[in-house]
């Protein structure tokens, strides 16, 4: 007897069917650090406003485990998914391949904050049998659903390796995170660097600012006003990037509505004039720059509102970490050390399972060697 044997799993489908204290209380448990990404109000900002939706190709599909009494005691965030655009864990090449093949990729099941490459609690659960039956029970929707594969994405190594039992194959990424040493300013920051490497971000910071105001506003502060500046930013850099955005007006307004007090929204004004703007949001543990924009070239000022202010913000808040999204060597030279990401993949095609269990053999050991050259261009001072 393993404390499963009465447990009852469900599909819940949209999170609009679970209330919200009960999906909390699993997802961000007392002593737990929070984690915005995973709370009921910015999951269901998403559904409700139709980014996160069957009709844009993220059909919700969440599981809630009870125990004998009823009582609710494990959660798995869930999407049925016919694409594999918003996950920036790329495997569009196992889609080719098993299309090749003459397979069918799509639908798939993701383990995922939609939009969100910021690692976290993905399965919530009171023990690690829940876990497993969870992760289970995701497997047995795929057989019955006739999806091809199940993906939890930024998770921990920890529910990564305690996956493998179960089929789920470990792979390995990598993201630059700003680490705090205990600074208490910026110029603390700055001393743990070389000479040169302080230098060039003393005058990166000069030229980001010259002529411009920034201001920092958070919850309230945050203006109907300044909300439609950002997302206009948003629009525009989303555009370029994907083509179509994955957010809408309306989810922006949700979250302003529910989690104001954790947004931060960096503006930066040429003589009372909004040019640029940057949105973080802030958890316990880490703060999580999401998204920028600009509507005039100024130099530098990308790495000033995306990396500096979230520096300061994150010493003055006394934050572990800052997380600034997915990707970018040029995060290195501002302090960024890189970070490794884990997600678990289990597939049902038993010949899509074998190339990619080949794939990651290979993959693997080229993102780690990767991850310590990368350390060796550190702008720390070396030997400390």
């Amino acid at each position: 007897m393993d404390g499963t044997d009465a447990l009852t799993i469900a599909v819940i489908g949209d999170l609009a069917n679970i209330e919200r204290g009960i999906w909390d209380a699993l997802a961000n448990p007392a002593g737990a650090p929070y984690d915005p990404f995973v709370s009921w109000d910015f999951l269901q900002a998403l559904e409700e406003s139709d980014c996160a939706s069957a009709a844009r190709g993220w059909q919700p599909a969440h599981l809630l485990a009870r125990d004998a009494s009823g009582a609710a005691i494990g959660a798995m965030l869930l999407y049925a998914k016919d694409h594999s655009y918003g996950e920036y864990v790329f495997d569009h090449g196992w889609a080719d391949a098993l299309h090749r093949a003459g397979g069918r990729y799509y639908p798939k099941l993701q383990c995922a904050a939609p939009f969100t490459p910021a690692p976290g609690r993905r399965i919530f659960a009171s023990d690690a049998a829940v876990e497993a039956a969870l992760a289970q029970a995701a497997i047995g929707l795929a057989q019955r659903a006739g999806a091809s594969s199940v993906h939890i994405t930024f998770a921990s190594a920890e529910v990564a390796a305690r996956l493998k039992p179960l089929g789920y194959m470990t792979r390995i990424g990598l993201q630059y995170h700003w680490f705090n040493r205990g600074y208490t300013s910026f110029d603390d920051f700055l001393a743990d660097l070389s000479a040169q490497k302080r230098k060039t971000i003393r005058r990166e910071r000069a030229r980001g600012c010259e002529g411009l105001t920034i201001r920092r506003l958070r919850g309230a502060e945050i203006k109907a006003a300044d909300w439609d500046f950002f997302f206009r930013c948003y629009i525009d850099t989303g555009s370029r990037k994907w083509g179509s955005p994955y957010l809408n007006r309306a989810f922006f307004t949700l979250l302003a509505e529910r989690i104001a007090d954790q947004c931060v929204l960096f503006v930066a004004e040429a003589e009372g004039t909004p040019i640029a703007a940057a949105l973080n949001l802030v958890g316990d543990e880490a703060l999580y720059g999401r998204y920028w924009g600009r509507v005039a070239d100024a130099p530098f000022l990308h790495f000033e509102l995306c990396y500096y202010q979230a520096i300061e913000l994150a010493i003055e808040l006394g934050l572990p970490r800052v997380e600034a999204g997915a990707q970018g060597e040029h995060k290195l030279a501002r302090g960024y050390v890189p970070a490794p990401t884990y997600s678990a993949h289990w597939i049902a095609h038993p010949g899509l399972r074998d190339a990619v269990k080949h794939f990651l053999a290979v993959e693997t050991p080229a993102v780690t060697d990767e991850a310590e050259l990368l350390m060796e261009h550190t702008p720390f001072k070396k030997g400390e």
